[in-house]
């Protein structure tokens, strides 16, 4: 069980106050708070070990240990193989442009790639480069409860099909898609499995090698960490592709779509990011410690998202957009809409009262059309995380309802 008061002791930003009112923190989906270790290890780096890789002298060969020990944690939060099959870069979005233009180099006109309506931009923008070369997408069709339509994802599933691109669960309305599902009905194909989990990695605990994929991609600022993307590839998968690189980087995995020097004090908050989740579990080894926090981190998570979502249900006027919490494909993302107030304006209510909400489409611009809400400004969306309280959730319904 989640203990509240000792994990807010460890977020230096929820001790703010403006006008004596704390403020309350819901737009996790955008990026959480961070906690003392992680702002420590950044700024113990600069402090101590700053430097750049590979040399003979005693901060190199510090930072070269923080780099080894950051790819074995990633590793060990995703459940992968090795730390050879992590890779690090800018950001989710700057690594899928750099695979597709690798994929552009092997794939040929007329096969076919799948991706869906439901997806963040980040995960179907840099596949349409594709096209350049002959490739054809398909695109899996939304629901209006916010699902997948999985028949017709199975139907779009041919014999020419190289790439599915899916997402885990929507960073805009909360859905969780059936990634399982989808990866049984190519158990029989030859094409890659790619998968997006920058919303569900600060959610759901993740084995990549029980999931079978090929890819997975995350951002560390979306669990207590700072901004920084992440790259999972099968063992030495990546070494099949020829990446935009430099004659001078290492060409195997995972190295081989690094550009450049890495941020290395930032790869040292990730590294104090997953000690921090592994902390508020119990377990023999790290990774078990990891799956049991969160375990616990998503029971503490679901339970207040639920509260929020089934008050929300009941205000005349708002209409919350998605699935229910009657079972558990949800995250705890819950996006509304209010029948007199655009999204915007909501959320400028709710700042008001120091209530951190974002309005609009969160680059799942072609989801929100889908549902017919871009015209009214997309979606007010809250996201519960783990410092989140009881009573922050039911200040903010309180508001909510006087508006």
């Amino acid at each position: 069980m989640i203990n509240s008061e000792n994990i807010r002791k460890q977020f230096p930003s929820l001790n703010r106050s403006v006008n004596n009112e704390k403020i309350i923190y819901l737009d996790g989906p955008a990026g959480t708070q961070v906690p003392q270790l992680v702002i420590d290890g950044i700024s113990d780096y600069y402090k101590k070990s700053n430097s750049n890789v590979h040399g003979e002298f005693i901060t190199s060969k510090e930072t070269d240990k923080i780099m080894d020990s950051t790819r074995k944690k990633v590793a060990s939060l995703l459940g992968a193989e090795n730390d050879r099959c992590i890779s690090i870069g800018q950001n989710m979005t700057s690594l899928c442009f750099s695979l597709a233009h690798a994929f552009s180099k092997t794939f040929n006109a007329g096969d076919e790639v799948i991706i869906t309506e439901l997806d963040h931009e980040a995960n179907r923008g840099p596949w349409k480069i594709l096209e350049d070369v002959g490739v054809i997408i398909k695109e899996v069709n939304l629901l209006d409860d916010g699902m997948l339509d999985y028949k017709d994802f199975k139907n779009k599933i041919t014999n020419k099909t190289v790439l599915i691109a899916m997402g885990m669960s929507s960073n805009a309305i909360g859905t969780l898609n059936d990634f399982n599902g989808v990866k049984s009905f190519i158990k029989n194909k030859k094409c890659y499995f790619l998968l997006d989990a920058v919303h569900y990695a600060p959610h759901f605990s993740i084995d990549v090698k029980k999931i079978d994929c090929d890819f997975l991609l995350c951002s560390t600022y979306k669990f207590y960490g700072p901004h920084l993307g992440i790259l999972y590839s099968k063992p030495s998968l990546l070494d099949k592709f020829d990446t935009d690189n430099l004659i001078v980087q290492n060409q195997n995995s995972p190295y081989k779509i690094e550009t450049g020097t890495l941020n290395h004090a930032a790869c040292n908050g990730v590294s104090k990011a997953i000690d921090f989740i592994s902390s508020v579990g119990e377990g023999r080894t790290y990774r078990k410690k990891l799956i049991d926090a969160y375990k616990q981190l998503g029971e503490h998570e679901y339970k207040l998202a639920s509260l929020l979502y089934n008050e929300l249900k009941k205000m005349e006027k708002i209409r919350v957009i998605g699935k229910d919490f009657s079972n558990n494909k949800r995250t705890p993302t819950v996006a509304f809409i209010h029948k007199d107030k655009s999204p915007i304006e909501i959320c400028k209510i709710l700042g008001k009262s120091n209530v951190c909400a974002w309005a609009g489409h969160f680059y799942a611009l072609k989801a929100i059309k889908k549902l017919k809400l871009s015209k009214i400004g997309g979606v007010t969306r809250l996201g519960i995380s783990i410092y989140n309280t009881k009573e922050e959730i039911i200040k903010t319904i309180d508001l909510i309802s006087k508006i």
